[in-house]
């Protein structure tokens, strides 16, 4: 069994992530999508998540309907903070007789230099890209060091990428914030992880 890896914090999980999971394990040759919940991500500020359970159960919440999405809390058990490379040879160690493969948004591959034992990464896994929309920064980063990229990791025969992927512009930070402001988000999430926000009060 081939299964693509969806790495996120989740807080919380949203319409735009469970598109990308479905065309993952629909348009690819992946036979599942794990979402893998991160406890704590290095490059972000932990006093901004929800706690590890409620956003594991958000995501469950989310893909209770879907036997080829399945949410996952293996690095809750696994050192913090949480490095992929750890998560991946925890999981090999525990499925022997699965491949595991990456997904990630095309923005975390242009960084994916910074990410630890990525040497390492990307020559034992297959990684499955999906296009984000470029901030002018973003894009003039990208210029910058384009004849690089034309020789790395976007050039390289693990990667992979699903150009036709649909283009999600909705980020968690934003659903957060218009909580609080008191926004309508409902048509960003599903209606079981609305209903669970909204009784538990979170992100106001």
């Amino acid at each position: 069994m081939k299964i693509g890896l969806y790495f996120g914090t989740y807080n919380p999980i949203h319409v735009g992530h469970l598109v990308i999971a479905n065309y993952m394990v629909d348009y690819t040759d992946l036979d599942q999508v794990w979402m893998v919940v991160s406890p704590h991500n290095p490059l972000k500020d932990k006093s901004t998540l929800l706690a590890d359970f409620h956003r594991l159960s958000l995501v469950r919440e989310a893909i209770l309907d879907n036997p080829k999405l399945k949410a996952s809390d293996v690095e809750f058990h696994l050192p913090k903070p949480s490095y992929t490379i750890t998560t991946l040879t925890y999981l090999i160690e525990k499925y022997p007789t699965y491949e595991f493969a990456l997904i990630m948004g095309e923005d975390n591959l242009r960084t994916f230099h910074k990410w630890y034992n990525h040497e390492k990464l990307l020559s034992a896994h297959h990684i499955y890209v999906y296009p984000r929309v470029l901030t002018m920064q973003e894009e003039a980063e990208v210029q910058s060091i384009s004849s690089q990229l034309e020789h790395g990791f976007f050039k390289h025969p693990h990667v992979h990428f699903c150009e036709d992927a649909p283009v999600m512009k909705v980020s968690s930070s934003f659903i957060r914030q218009a909580i609080k402001d008191k926004k309508d988000v409902r048509y960003l999430l599903t209606e079981p992880v609305h209903r669970y926000i909204d009784e538990m009060n979170f992100y106001k």
